[in-house]
């Protein structure tokens, strides 16, 4: 059996000193490469009414989608929160969908990948939190409903900015062995059906990333007194898990 690289980490292109060209690299700039384009497409003759193109209702439908999620789940104006959310559900969406090109490797099968990500959240989430509700109000959640809690509360934003990379990566990384092996072992058929479960969660990680993270954030935007959409009230971990 040929040899299985389980993250593109492990794939090197160039090195040069200290410096490394990974496939993690090389294929993130491909796939920002790949959004620059898309964007420029996407509003390079935007127009209003029936003579809309296609592919301008296809991203309209999309940002609509994205909207209406945010609205939904944490209650507050999506506008603020949608570049946020958006870039980093199509940046994942993105990344696994290239997965049907020959020669591709997911930078989301990179534990480096998922953890920036995660830390990107997890720094996005109290900058937020702090513009809604200031220095003072923000810091008051992480002593309810007692002080004792503080501690506690410090170990759970570790932990979930800790399961966000550890879950992306996994599912990423996973896939993408098991369909190498089954193209190692049955090249026919069987490979080629996985590679679609493959697609398809890897959309649901991209979906459920990003909605973690706008469950994390509008906790954090919400001010006292504030009643927000029951998704948020319960442990995101177990019911997105």
């Amino acid at each position: 059996m040929p040899q299985i690289d389980i993250s593109p980490d492990q794939i090197v292109y160039f090195t040069w000193g200290f410096a490394t060209l990974n496939a993690t690299i090389a294929f993130t700039w491909v796939v920002m490469a790949i959004l620059v384009l898309l964007v420029w497409l996407a509003t390079r003759s935007l127009s209003v009414g029936p003579s809309m193109s296609r592919r301008q209702n296809f991203f309209e439908m999309l940002v609509t989608f994205m909207r209406s999620q945010i609205r939904e789940i944490t209650g507050q104006d999506p506008d603020r929160y949608l570049p946020f959310i958006g870039s980093l559900f199509i940046f994942i969406s993105v990344s696994n969908l290239l997965e049907v090109v020959p020669g591709y490797h997911a930078p989301t099968g990179s534990i480096n990948t998922t953890a920036a990500l995660a830390l990107v959240v997890f720094f996005a989430v109290p900058i937020f939190g702090i513009a809604e509700q200031g220095l003072v109000g923000y810091l008051k959640q992480y002593a309810q409903p007692t002080p004792l809690m503080l501690p506690f509360t410090i170990i759970g934003e570790l932990s979930r900015t800790l399961a966000l990379a550890v879950r992306l990566f996994g599912n990423v990384m996973s896939g993408s062995l098991v369909v190498a092996v089954l193209v190692a072992i049955i090249p026919i058929f069987v490979p080629i059906v996985m590679e679609a479960l493959g697609l398809l969660i890897g959309q649901v990680q991209a979906y459920i990333f990003a909605v973690l993270a706008t469950v994390y954030i509008g906790a954090a935007t919400r001010k006292d007194g504030e009643t927000g959409n029951p998704v948020t009230e319960t442990n995101p971990e177990v019911n997105n898990g």
